[in-house]
């Protein structure tokens, strides 16, 4: 059975066009993520936010979406220290979900795209997981664990410590292999791995790890 899925929208550079919404999975627009929706095809469940990043035009269908349906409307204080995408994450984690996947996480400004990075490496402490998907790249985290990735497939996976030190790093089925290295926060020597056609394995024993995966 298909684990049910949270699909977040923020207000980043939006680099897909559809998103696919199966049955049980939940949407939460936040803020200027708002205004993607119809581009995407969806109707979202929730709009989040302090709403400083929403249009005119979008603001005025917030205004009349609190007066009909109270309930889908979550207005955030401005001086708060979560984070808009933070608090949504925190929402769907209340509301049973484990399944992250946010859009419109990255590009536009640096800072927010880190965040959002730490972001999903909060959501690894609460026992769930996420990515950040901008097209043709995905951004995830790995704390303790293995992922493996099909053969044939294709493009760049990169990985960065996100802590002092991850250890017992292991990559096999790649270009470049490790085993049981210990990865520092100071030195990228994770960026750019290629897929050679084979089953790729990545772990990590003792540590965080954030994974850039660039398909060809």
């Amino acid at each position: 059975m298909k684990e049910k899925t949270c699909h977040v929208i923020g207000a980043g550079d939006l680099a897909v066009s559809k998103v696919e919404r199966s049955p049980g999975d939940l949407v939460i627009a936040v803020d200027g993520g708002f205004s993607y929706c119809p581009l995407l095809g969806l109707e979202p469940d929730f709009i989040l936010g302090d709403f400083d990043s929403v249009g005119e035009r979008e603001l005025e269908v917030i205004r009349h979406m609190e007066k009909e349906e109270p309930e889908r409307i979550l207005r955030l204080n401005p001086q708060k220290d979560d984070t808009d995408l933070l608090a949504a994450l925190k929402f769907g984690l209340a509301r049973g979900y484990r399944s992250f996947r946010i859009y419109g996480g990255t590009g536009g400004r640096l800072e927010h795209t880190i965040a959002n990075i730490q972001c999903l490496l909060f959501l690894k402490g609460q026992g769930a997981a996420g990515c950040l998907c901008d097209g043709e790249t995905l951004i995830f985290v790995l704390k303790d664990e293995e992922v493996r990735f099909r053969p044939g497939t294709k493009g760049l996976l990169s990985l960065f410590c996100l802590g002092k030190e991850a250890r017992g790093v292991t990559i096999r089925g790649m270009k470049y292999p490790l085993d049981g290295y210990t990865m520092k926060n100071d030195f990228p020597i994770g960026i750019s791995n290629e897929f050679i056609g084979k089953e790729a394995v990545v772990s990590v024993e003792d540590g965080e790890l954030a994974a850039i995966l660039r398909l060809g």
